[in-house]
């Protein structure tokens, strides 16, 4: 292999094959193979172009792995909890499974290595999800994400065509520019945002740099992924054949 070429795991992870982490069991495992060599050297480098592919092993590795879609309470931290939250993992449990006649049942393996695929803070609810396929994370949060998310928002406060405007494009947090957002009336209390970003606290600060203020804020798309009727508190396994 190439000493100047790229680490083979950052390839992958680049690819969309798998997460970094991922990338490094499977080589270790020796379950990668680089233009039909097996590599099984951490570190290894590679062409930009060489071809990679994964082992059977690797593939159903993969494909065991699990996504979870949480309906969030108000209260319930996404992430990491700071002294006194409660993180919303907590509520993935057998018995506020949302469950069909052909829902498989909950097992405690699906809580190992399980983490969100993005940020819903305390104060709001809607669709959270949770992953354990570095894929999945990487489509929806990767510095390169084209997934887009829908919220509710209930604001008070005036606003006029120009702050609708900034809402949508034009505004800055942290000294640097947002997207450009899809923002709109529901109805006389009610907006609706598509967002291209996950800022933290992203919408109520917009909110707050035209004048408004947030009272309730509910996600309910990810991608092509909707909350529909999944009940507040509860949870289900991302479905075969959905994508976001």
């Amino acid at each position: 292999m190439p000493p100047d070429g790229v680490r083979i795991a950052k390839l992958m992870a680049e690819r969309g094959l798998c997460s970094r982490r991922d990338a490094d069991e499977y080589i270790a495992r020796g379950w990668v193979f680089v233009d039909g060599r097996r590599v099984s050297e951490l570190g290894t480098r590679a062409h930009p172009d060489a071809v990679i592919t994964l082992d059977r092993q690797a593939q159903a590795n993969q494909q065991s792995r699990l996504t979870i879609l949480l309906h969030k309470p108000v209260g319930y931290v996404s992430g990491q909890p700071e002294p006194g939250c409660k993180p919303a993992v907590t509520l993935i449990r057998p018995e506020t499974q949302y469950r069909t006649p052909d829902t498989p049942a909950f097992h405690p393996s699906c809580l190992k290595g399980l983490a969100p695929a993005g940020r819903l803070d305390i104060d709001s609810t809607g669709l959270l999800v949770l992953t354990q396929d570095g894929r999945v994370a990487r489509q929806l949060i990767g510095e390169n994400s084209m997934i887009d998310k829908e919220y509710l928002v209930r604001v008070e406060g005036h606003l006029d065509a120009r702050g609708l405007a900034l809402l949508q494009h034009g505004l800055s947090l942290d000294e640097r520019k947002l997207k450009p957002a899809q923002v709109a009336w529901l109805n006389g209390d009610q907006l609706r945002f598509v967002l291209h970003e996950g800022r933290k606290r992203q919408i109520r600060r917009m909110c707050e740099l035209v004048g408004l203020r947030v009272t309730g804020l509910k996600r309910v798309r990810v991608g092509a992924v909707r909350l529909g009727d999944l009940p507040l508190g509860q949870w289900r396994f991302l479905r075969p054949g959905e994508r976001f």
